[in-house]
């Protein structure tokens, strides 16, 4: 089966690849801007004529998308994550190669969801920030593109490689300067937010079984199961050994706000600013995962805390 896969020096993209790499009857070719891919090829500029062509030339099975932009602003995002899935739709259609079309959409689509409720894919999506709306309305060009194609809807990613920017990412960080520093308290904000994780692994997983299966239209991809940061943060420090206590700062639900030790009041120790993370989603969200069951048959493998535990072993390579 001979595979395109579009972004695959990207978080998610890169897990993608190897576990594709893996299947002996998978032959893959890497498309993206870096040097490294087979293919050097920017989809927010290029034509989708000249696509077309490369898929004619190399004439694949399936093309998996897992390129995209998270952070910028709302033209960036929409280049990125719009403009560019457009093209692909429309190269495709162009092509002679009758590919099918797995697009990696993402879980800020829906937006807020009810506290204790998990959204299914027929929820009616209120994307909450130009992220989730620039990748809404890439699912929305597959979904009437006219194409074999499947979008996973992929809920809040962890493990191996998590971006420093996301919550997880930046946890590790805060825990990994006050362990460095010798600081006995920690002090965190918008721990009371509730996500759905998913191994990036498992992600991979889901991804590949897509690729050879015959379900279309949108699947979540998530754990079923919507975990506080306040957890996940004391997992983390039991898996690091912080034996400091954390502190949760006041305010409500938002970007995790890490404030390693006490809070100085001179211009050279600046308490860290918040990082916006492109989600959009409130207080709560968690996935109902039944569809990938039933029509890919996908169970999430890996538990929180062994992606957590793999999140601070590259922390701790940096102390």
């Amino acid at each position: 089966m001979r595979v395109l896969l579009i972004g695959a020096n990207g978080y998610l993209g890169r897990f993608v690849a190897d576990r594709l790499l893996a299947d002996p009857a998978v032959q893959l070719t890497a498309l993206g801007r870096g040097d490294d891919a087979d293919v050097r090829f920017d989809l927010a500029s290029g034509s989708p004529g000249a696509l077309t062509r490369f898929l004619d030339a190399v004439h694949p099975g399936v093309v998996i998308n897992c390129a995209g932009a998270t952070r910028g602003g709302a033209r960036d995002l929409t280049r990125h994550n719009t403009v560019a899935v457009a093209t692909v739709c429309e190269a495709l259609r162009r092509s002679g190669c009758d590919a099918r079309l797995v697009q990696i959409g993402c879980s800020a689509e829906y937006g807020p969801s009810q506290p204790g409720s998990s959204t299914a894919e027929d929820a009616v999506p209120r994307p909450g920030g130009p992220y989730g709306v620039s990748k809404l309305a890439a699912t929305e060009l597959v979904l009437g593109s006219g194409l074999d194609a499947v979008v996973l809807r992929v809920f809040s990613p962890a493990g191996p490689g998590t971006p420093a920017g996301s919550p997880l990412g930046r946890l590790a960080e805060a825990m990994r300067r006050a362990m460095q520093s010798g600081d006995g308290e920690l002090k965190l904000g918008g721990l009371g937010v509730q996500r759905d994780f998913v191994d990036v692994r498992d992600v991979a997983r889901a991804v590949h079984a897509a690729s050879l299966s015959a379900a279309q239209g949108v699947i979540n991809i998530g754990s079923g199961r919507a975990v506080r940061l306040r957890d996940a943060a004391a997992v983390l420090a039991r898996v690091a050994g912080y034996g400091g206590a954390l502190h949760e700062l006041d305010g409500p639900p938002g970007p995790l706000r890490p404030t390693v030790g006490h809070q100085r009041s001179d211009p050279d120790h600046v308490a860290p600013m918040a990082y916006p993370y492109p989600d959009g989603c409130g207080s709560w969200q968690q996935a109902d995962v039944r569809t990938a069951r039933d029509r890919l048959g996908w169970r999430p493998r890996i538990n929180l805390e062994e992606s957590l535990a793999d999140i601070w072993m590259e922390a701790a390579c940096r102390m």
